[in-house]
């Protein structure tokens, strides 16, 4: 029979919720799923996938050298137990980007890469040149098949489930050659820009890092993630992990706000699933405007701080 393998993905204490999102897309390849918990003490994160509509079962593999999330470690947990799962899904993230691709190694097979819709349990769409195609890719349905889903393409499924949850013995040792050293976030206490429901970003027009401060202001008092379009990053008003676009991040929170970004198509790339954009750019020609909800043709040195007072 066929079945899916998604692979959860957490921080140790809570589930990202790009695991319910990866649960939608299962449940279009019109087969069942389980979902596989990997780490150290992850008895209540087992507990949030169960709640994941339409998981059957929530395999928990709890060890100590699972506890950090090296992909040399979890690829050898998932290979072990892949002989009764037809499909394998990760999350198209950091951490699903650099697990998936050992597992389809290890498995002998082609990975196919960022799902953004399903036609049939081997049938898949996938965008390509910066979001400007779309291509059909038909994987063979005699092979695996090992998958990254596109977090921004999918709604999070649902949790009002109950599913079942089983203890699996950790099946492969540590590896000797690889060691995690640390964890480091740029963005302190903000929201992650990949699961933050809304994101303020700013770009080459904000003019100096001391400038984007006004970024960070605005994003706190809001609760939103910090981002920044490739031109902000490479002219050094901001650490490079917080780019947004196709070199980036490619996010879809439900509030973007873009201040001082023209509006490349590699910036458009990784917003345009976004639930509202609005823009403000006093240049009123900036291409963002074609794919923002809201448009502001102003100085954003005046609308910023407008918009904070009215917040606060």
């Amino acid at each position: 029979m066929s079945k899916t393998l998604i692979i959860a993905e957490h921080d140790g204490k809570t589930l990202n919720p790009s695991t319910a999102k990866c649960a939608s897309c299962a449940s279009f390849l019109g087969q069942p799923f389980d979902i596989v918990v990997m780490g150290a003490s992850v008895n209540e994160i087992a507990s949030e996938a169960a709640a994941i509509d339409g998981a059957t079962t929530i395999i928990t593999i709890d060890a100590e050298h699972l506890a950090d999330p090296l992909a040399v470690n979890h690829a050898a947990e998932v290979v072990a137990m892949s002989d009764v799962y037809s499909h394998i899904l990760g999350p198209s993230t950091t951490y699903g980007k650099d697990l998936m691709p050992r597992i389809a190694a290890l498995l002998g097979v082609n990975q196919v890469s960022d799902i953004s819709d399903v036609e049939d349990a081997y049938h898949f769409k996938r965008p390509i040149y910066a979001g400007n195609a779309i291509v059909d890719v038909h994987a063979p349905e005699n092979v695996k098949l090992v998958a990254t889903v596109r977090v921004a393409s999918w709604k999070a499924a649902g949790d009002s489930a109950d599913a079942t949850v089983e203890t699996r013995t950790a099946g492969a040792a540590a590896s000797a050659d690889t060691r995690y050293v640390k964890l480091e976030s740029g963005g302190g206490e903000r929201p992650d820009l990949q699961t933050a429901a809304r994101v303020i970003s700013g770009g080459r027009g904000m003019a100096s890092k001391e400038n984007f401060d006004m970024i960070y202001d605005l994003a706190d008092s809001i609760g939103a993630g910090a981002g920044a379009s490739r031109a902000a990053v490479d002219a050094g008003y901001c650490p490079n992990d917080m780019q947004v676009g196709q070199t980036g991040k490619i996010i879809a929170p439900d509030l973007y706000m873009a201040f001082g970004i023209s509006g490349a198509i590699q910036h458009i790339t990784g917003i345009k699933d976004a639930g509202t954009i609005v823009a403000v750019n006093k240049d009123a020609d900036a291409p963002i405007f074609e794919v923002a909800d809201i448009g502001l043709a102003a100085d954003l040195f005046t609308v910023i701080p407008e918009l904070k007072q009215l917040l606060t």
